[in-house]
Formats: structure tokens, C-alpha cells, sequence
């Protein structure tokens, strides 16, 4: 699996991007096909994005010009 280029996003990346965009948390959620409920869960910092959704928020991110500092994800084998 290829490290190098996987982000981790955090609940304040992803409510700074969804502000940038200019959605409200359900508009954010119908773009991405998942549940409003979800978008909530990730920016309160219960749960984040990850695999497709986690991929999904950096593709959006670097389309919509949204600079970010997203964390990278700790290499699980160290």
C-alpha cells in the first residue's frame, strides 16, 4: 500500500472546506453521497473520513482551490 500520499483529514479541515465550498452540512453531504448525519459525525471529530470518503474530500478540495494541511495518516507498521 502506498503511504506517501494519504491524508488524514480532521474535523477542522473538514468544516473549513465545506465553508470554502459555501454548503450547509447537507448540500456537502448530497455532493459527496452520504448522509448529512455523516458530514455532523466527521466535524464534531466523532469519526473521520476514511478510504473513498477520505479520497473523495482531497479530490473536492484540490478542484475547488481549497488549501489545507491535512495531518498524514501514521504508518501503522513503525
Amino acid at each position: 500500500m502506498d503511504q506517501r500520499k494519504r491524508k488524514q483529514w480532521d474535523k477542522e479541515g473538514i468544516r473549513a472546506l465545506r465553508q470554502h465550498l459555501g454548503l450547509t452540512q447537507t448540500e456537502l453531504a448530497e455532493e459527496l453521497g452520504t448522509r448529512q448525519q455523516t458530514i455532523s459525525e466527521w466535524e464534531t471529530g466523532m469519526y473521520r473520513p476514511r478510504g473513498a470518503s477520505a479520497t473523495l474530500l482531497s479530490i473536492v478540495a484540490e478542484r475547488s482551490g481549497f488549501k489545507y494541511e491535512a495531518k498524514k495518516e501514521r504508518d501503522e507498521s513503525n
